[in-house]
């Protein structure tokens, strides 16, 4: 039995747990090989191991902060080279936010933002003229619900997530002709750390996991359902509960979507 994804090459971001660890182990068990980044070394390194035994022909690591933006062309250099391309680029790292517009320091905005929009924005811009020259590609990318609607101490994160909406729609729309192909992953809640590691106002970290968050969907349902959309070449995939009713609302019923993110009880 064939696998989806034998031999291509899959770079995954923030990969060191939640849905990037679990969707590279499912790209392994696809037989991609697989490139992993996150800032952690150590835990990168173990999940290179499982990746292996899971069945990709090979796995790399190349742990990198993410907000270190000066650094990140050489690091998609590096990915590049590391099996001679890559296939399908997953910009799956984020981080999120606690605390209000008011509240919130600009220095956690941008922080925020550095990550979130502008790590994804110049991965891609190094990545995607090579996958042309070489005759197409995939672009995967994990946006959030709260990049469909504004949400309650979410300014940065919110915006953030707006923002890759229209930067991957847009490339989707230059490059289709060219054999490249965006599939936006759009997750509700779903059981990560990315709440615990959120920055609160002044940029300490959040520390503790949502209720509603803790309610969600665990990374291996949403790695299942986002592994599939990558090979279907899904434009996009909604990951998660009732949660996800807000998009629907916000697209065919946004008075009453502002009203329902109104009465969000801040998390």
């Amino acid at each position: 039995m064939s696998k989806k994804f034998n031999n291509k090459v899959v770079w995954i971001t923030g990969a060191s747990s939640g849905i990037g660890e679990a969707t590279a182990y499912r790209f392994a068990q696809e037989g991609a090989r697989i490139i992993v980044t996150a800032l952690e070394a150590d835990l990168l390194e173990g999940v290179v191991n499982r990746c292996k035994e899971l069945g990709a022909p090979d796995a790399a690591a190349l742990p990198f902060d993410l907000s270190d933006s000066d650094g990140l062309d050489a690091l998609a250099e590096k990915a590049w080279n590391q099996f001679g391309g890559i296939d399908v680029l997953y910009n799956n790292a984020g981080i999120s936010q606690r605390g209000t517009t008011v509240e919130t320091e600009m220095r956690v905005i941008r922080k925020v933002m550095d990550i979130d929009y502008y790590a994804p924005v110049i991965l891609t811009k190094n990545i995607l003229p090579r996958m042309i020259e070489r005759g197409g590609g995939q672009l995967v990318v994990t946006t959030s619900i709260a990049g469909r609607f504004g949400f309650p101490l979410r300014c940065a994160y919110s915006s953030a997530k707006h923002a890759l909406y229209g930067f991957f729609e847009t490339v989707q729309a230059e490059t289709y002709d060219q054999n490249i192909r965006v599939t936006i992953v759009c997750p509700g809640r779903v059981q990560t750390n990315i709440s615990k590691y959120a920055l609160e106002k002044d940029g300490k970290q959040h520390g503790k996991m949502d209720a509603g968050q803790a309610g969600g969907v665990t990374p291996q349902q949403a790695a299942d359902k986002i592994v599939k959309a990558v090979y279907k070449k899904k434009r996009e995939v909604l990951v998660g509960r009732y949660e996800l009713l807000m998009a629907y609302i916000k697209q065919f019923c946004p008075g009453l979507a502002a009203k329902l993110a109104r009465r969000i009880k801040p998390m």
